[in-house]
């Protein structure tokens, strides 16, 4: 029994043994199947033609993405990374709105696009290092929304996007403030030529030849008509025209050759003293000495007023001028940015902390948060009016902004502040440049892509 096993089992062996010849073409069969079957595990399907390729975004967005260069890398209080290619990141902008008001400052060692003593466009009382300000650790912070990213900014994409366009920031020192910085953002790509100003500079236009592309600063910190206060000239109130528009920019909306987008910023002037007008008469008045019999109103109703006008405004001119043309307009308004005096601002009040808040280290206060919710709900409002003629969007930077008592230029508003003695006179309210004020225009961006 034992034999006919061990003769079966030979049998069986004999028909498993190849020749040497066989069995060296077996081998290298099964060595070719192995390669075969890691590339389908690598790349699963052959890139498509160009011709053919299916499209991941409509063209004007892949017309506009910024050129490939190194991913940022983030890095969050549990030191993980986080990057992603430029491109990535701006479909991913595109695709889905990111909320940019809920978030945190984290630190980025990065340096920022353009230097604070070398970018000429900068008013002086910006330019916070050129000044003598020695601690510069307010320009390594980034913001980091919860649920997004917010990609860097690409002056590349920006300006592609500008070409054979003019865009306008109007409104307050804070809206000059905003647009100074994207010209300084934007000269590290293209050197523009400042073609018009007048003598105070509250207006200025440049123009960057390479993409025929324009921007321009309107002063209007009222945005309808009036006329400011001036301690300087006795003129003690502001005078707001509440029926009338401001046409020295106004006028320049929408029009053949005019403005196609218009970045809005205004505010802080409501809150000082005014007199109400409507229809030839005084219908009210805020902060007024009582002998001036007025009826104290609210300048946050005012404020809503303002912005509401303005933007029903903006839509009607829009739609006026938008007979035959394909491109899209835009109004985008920059929420209300909080100062970081600590005391009164006109006895010297500073802004000492160098670091950044923690979130829900503040709270925001009342009126900071009602001239935010005012310009978030009046622009969703007209957002929503039908007019197709015109796009709008809010920049809502009022939490991000108020997180930064670091950044304000504080005592370095002017040159060697210290040098003479006495009260030095401390600016809590606008941005030093480069600073947090550029993330301002890298929410710009994403809200220009993200149609």
């Amino acid at each position: 029994m034992t034999t006919n096993l061990l003769k079966t089992y030979q049998l069986q062996s004999d028909k498993l043994l190849l020749p040497k010849r066989q069995l060296i073409i077996t081998y290298a069969l099964s060595a070719l199947i192995a390669v075969a079957l890691l590339y389908l595990l690598v790349d699963p399907a052959p890139a498509a033609p160009a011709s053919t390729r299916p499209s991941v975004a409509a063209p004007w967005i892949q017309e506009e993405l910024p050129p490939p260069s190194s991913p940022a890398p983030y890095q969050g209080d549990d030191e993980s990374l986080r990057s992603a290619p430029p491109q990535a990141q701006v479909l991913a902008a595109a695709a889905a709105p990111c909320d940019y008001t809920d978030g945190e400052w984290v630190p980025d060692p990065r340096p920022p696009l353009y230097n604070g003593t070398t970018c000429d466009i900068i008013k002086d009382g910006r330019s916070c290092t050129a000044n003598g300000q020695t601690d510069t650790g307010y320009v390594h912070w980034r913001w980091q929304p919860r649920r997004c990213d917010l990609p860097a900014f690409s002056p590349a994409a920006f300006l592609r996007w500008l070409r054979n366009r003019h865009m306008a920031f109007v409104g307050d020192s804070l809206a000059r403030n905003q647009a100074e910085s994207l010209m300084c953002l934007l000269s590290s790509r293209s050197p523009p030529e400042l073609v018009d100003r007048d003598a105070d500079s509250r207006f200025r236009r440049w123009v960057f030849r390479e993409y025929n592309a324009t921007v321009s600063i309107f002063w209007s910190p009222l945005l309808v008509r009036g006329v400011e206060k001036s301690e300087r000239d006795g003129v003690r109130y502001n005078q707001l025209f509440l029926d009338a528009f401001d046409e020295r920019w106004m006028s320049q909306l929408f029009g053949g050759g005019g403005v196609d987008a218009a970045v809005l910023s205004a505010g802080h002037w409501f809150k000082i003293p005014s007199i109400y007008h409507r229809g030839g008469g005084v219908v009210g008045c805020h902060g007024c000495a009582p002998e001036l019999n007025y009826t104290e109103t609210s300048f946050l109703g005012v404020f809503r007023d303002a912005v509401r006008r303005t933007l029903t405004e903006a839509a009607r001119r829009g739609r006026d001028a938008g007979a035959g043309e394909e491109r899209e307009k835009l109004v985008a308004f920059t929420t209300f940015s909080p100062s970081h005096f600590e005391g009164d601002w006109d006895k010297g009040a500073p802004c000492p902390k160098k670091r950044p808040y923690k979130s829900g280290e503040k709270e925001l206060g009342y009126t900071e948060a009602e001239m935010r919710k005012i310009v978030v709900e009046e622009v969703a409002a007209a957002a929503a009016s039908g007019s197709s003629a015109v796009r709008f969007a809010a920049l809502d930077v009022t939490t991000l902004a108020d997180l930064r008592p670091d950044g304000h230029p504080g005592p370095y508003s002017r040159k060697n502040p210290f040098a003479g003695g006495g009260r030095v006179q401390n600016d809590c309210l606008h941005w030093c440049m480069p600073g947090p004020v550029d993330t301002f225009n890298q929410i710009l961006l994403q809200t220009i892509l993200r149609r």
